[in-house]
């Protein structure tokens, strides 16, 4: 192996362990060589554990089935200014005589903050905070998904919340992620979350995923659905992290805050 192919893999591998991931066609244009001696650079790099390929590109293996979730307090400090964009541009989806779904989160709960206190709204959720917003609101109609309290993420899960979802339909979901990979899908830390979530978008018309970059290439280990079968996206990325071509790709709607 060339001196300058070893010293491109090695500032590949930095790149990847900084930023998360890293994508083709940007690697081919900043080292001034094919996309194809790209693909066997990473094809190299992934043979020895440095990432896992993914659509156009790579993530860090690092990210790769994570299995620390972070505490609700932790999440509610991080990205806060992407998330009031996400929820409010969500919130503007929301039309009278919408019946929807929050599901658990801290970009849901920029949802709930920013809906309209309009009567003819009606949202259902299993995440306790998203419930005290919305209590505050005198008109909108709020449902409370039952169950049993896990206190890590201040939210509801178990066969009382599954059981209270098996004859509705609503007409919007608003599904928050902890994993958005263009591969391997739609991820959460927790099973039970999944199981729910899974609940959540058969009894929707309408699926809207909600997060902001920094879940973009991350896997956790509970599938939740593909990222080909959401309706929607809203989230903060640009077209430089090539989502609205994946957008038009897999069939979804990208609604950029």
């Amino acid at each position: 192996m060339s001196r300058d192919t070893s010293e491109r893999r090695q500032r590949i591998s930095a790149l990847v362990r900084e930023q998360g991931s890293v994508q083709v066609a940007p690697l081919a244009a900043k080292f001034g060589v094919s996309m194809q001696t790209i693909r066997k650079d990473l094809h190299f790099l992934t043979q020895r554990g440095v990432m896992e390929r993914s659509y156009g590109g790579a993530i860090s293996a690092d990210v790769v089935n994570m299995v620390s979730e972070p505490a609700v307090e932790t999440k509610r400090a991080i990205h806060i200014d992407e998330k009031a964009r996400i929820g409010a541009r969500a919130a503007a989806m929301v039309q009278p005589g919408d019946s929807v779904v929050l599901d658990s989160g801290t970009t849901t709960l920029q949802i709930a903050h920013h809906l309209p206190d309009d009567e003819e709204i009606t949202v259902l959720t299993n995440d306790l905070d998203i419930l005290c917003a919305l209590a505050r609101k005198e008109r909108i109609t709020v449902v409370m998904l039952g169950g049993a309290l896990r206190r890590r993420n201040r939210a509801f899960y178990g066969g009382q919340t599954e059981s209270a979802l098996a004859d509705l339909h609503v007409d919007k979901l608003f599904l928050g992620v902890d994993g958005f990979d263009l591969e391997r899908g739609i991820t959460t830390h927790f099973e039970p979350e999944a199981i729910l979530n899974r609940k959540m978008v058969k009894a929707a018309r309408q699926v809207i995923a909600v997060t902001d970059r920094s879940k973009f290439g991350r896997v956790c280990l509970h599938r939740i659905m593909n990222a080909g079968d959401i309706d929607d996206l809203v989230t903060d990325a640009g077209e430089a992290e090539g989502m609205q071509a994946a957008a038009e790709r897999l069939g979804f709607r990208l609604h950029l805050a």
